[in-house]
């Protein structure tokens, strides 16, 4: 079959909820994709940061077969012998004291929306039902009906109320709306220390200390979403760490696992993943034998072969070679570590065109919020390959 064939079936029996380029994958290696035509690429995506140790990384794969032979499900009805190892492992690596394995982002965000609440109640004394969490403007955490409720973008809330209660919106960046928005309902803000969908946005320098003052003060816990900006993505192995924070929860997913297998967790300590009892919370698949595996050795091979320190080095290295570029359609390159976003002038006539201009020539990237375009390749990405695909970006921004 061809892509145009792939394309026609996909579209005849698929739900019409993504607006994918028209390229077919087939086969992944490292920084490298390739359709069905045999037509190569460099992905500039890396599946929405899943990916950040390069497609079908050996070592990953490896433990992924290894494990398979073994034993894949047991559910939490019964212990396994690598959940155990995760545990200690992610605990040693990240500071905190307890972890909650899910599988999907949205799953470890819905989760932390529960610890929160229960902290807030049983911890906090908060009066039952009336606990508040606070999110930001132009925020990404998910597609559940909870998550979308505190969502700012009209199209992921179209059709789908009513919505979950207990959120408040405060603008991304601003700690004195932050402070000015808690009460003593308050249990919780939940913030992206680097707003993945919402454009590649970098909050000002300091907004992320204010705000986790301003929660201390207030008895509030400060949850990040790291699902996207951490391990390794921005440069550090999670993006709260460019400021000197501890914050009180970390939802982190999609590299967790190398994007061989769905795994998420919610990191935190005992005050507030202990308010969890038996039954109160669960999934069958979440901290499954087989996803542990593959998440261990995701977590070895991104300190190991040093792609936090890479992703470092050659994401300054992108970004100074784009602004060189000297494009008349760029309003501001920005980003931390590879997670880069290049906005465009309102006269460039949107990035989806841009996207689909740099897919023929062997790049592949996807706009967001229509008018960014997002480079996030896999941190195992190297100079000379970032050369390469300048050589072909610079020809892209600078067409008409």
């Amino acid at each position: 079959m061809n892509t145009k064939e792939f394309i026609e079936m996909e579209e005849k029996y698929g739900a019409h909820n993504y607006h994918p380029l028209d390229v077919v994958l087939q086969k992944g290696e490292g920084v490298w994709v390739y359709d069905v035509e045999g037509n190569k690429y460099l992905d500039c995506l890396a599946a929405y940061s899943a990916v950040n140790q390069g497609h079908c990384h050996p070592r990953i794969i490896n433990a992924l077969k290894n494990q398979a032979d073994k034993i894949t499900l047991t559910s939490r009805a019964f212990r396994n012998d690598q959940l155990p190892f995760l545990y200690k492992e992610l605990c040693e690596l990240t500071g905190y004291e307890m972890v909650l394995p899910m599988n999907s982002g949205a799953e470890a965000v819905e989760t932390a929306l529960k610890a929160v609440r229960k902290w807030g109640y049983k911890v906090k004394g908060v009066k039952e039902g009336e606990a508040e969490i606070i999110a930001c403007t132009n925020n990404f955490a998910g597609r559940t009906i909870s998550i979308i409720s505190f969502s700012t973008e009209a199209q992921y809330r179209d059709g789908y109320g009513p919505f979950t209660p207990g959120f408040k919106i405060i603008e991304y960046g601003n700690a004195e709306e932050l402070e000015k928005a808690i009460t003593p309902n308050t249990v919780a803000f939940l913030v992206e220390p680097i707003q993945g969908e919402g454009g590649v946005i970098v909050p000002e320098a300091g907004f992320l200390k204010k705000a986790f003052d301003v929660c201390k003060k207030n008895n509030v816990l400060f949850v990040v979403d790291e699902i996207q900006s951490g391990l390794g993505r921005s440069g550090k192995l999670f993006a709260y760490m460019h400021e000197d924070i501890r914050p009180d929860a970390v939802i982190i997913g999609k590299a967790l696992s190398g994007g061989c297998y769905p795994v998420s967790a919610v990191l935190s300590d005992k005050e507030v993943l202990g308010v969890f009892n038996p039954g109160d919370h669960g999934s069958t698949f979440g901290g499954n034998p087989l996803g542990v595996a593959v998440a261990r050795e995701s977590l070895k091979v991104l300190v190991e072969e040093n792609l936090i320190e890479n992703s470092a080095k050659m994401g300054e290295y992108f970004r100074n070679k784009l602004r060189a570029v000297g494009s008349k359609h760029v309003k501001e390159i920005r980003g931390k570590g590879l997670f880069i976003g290049v906005e465009l002038l309102p006269e460039a006539k949107g990035a989806r065109r841009f996207c689909e201009a740099l897919m023929k020539k062997g790049i592949l990237c996807k706009e967001t919020h229509d008018n960014v375009i997002r480079f996030a390749p896999p941190l195992v990405i190297k100079q000379e390959e970032i050369d390469w695909a300048m050589e072909r970006i610079s020809e892209v921004l600078l067409m008409d």
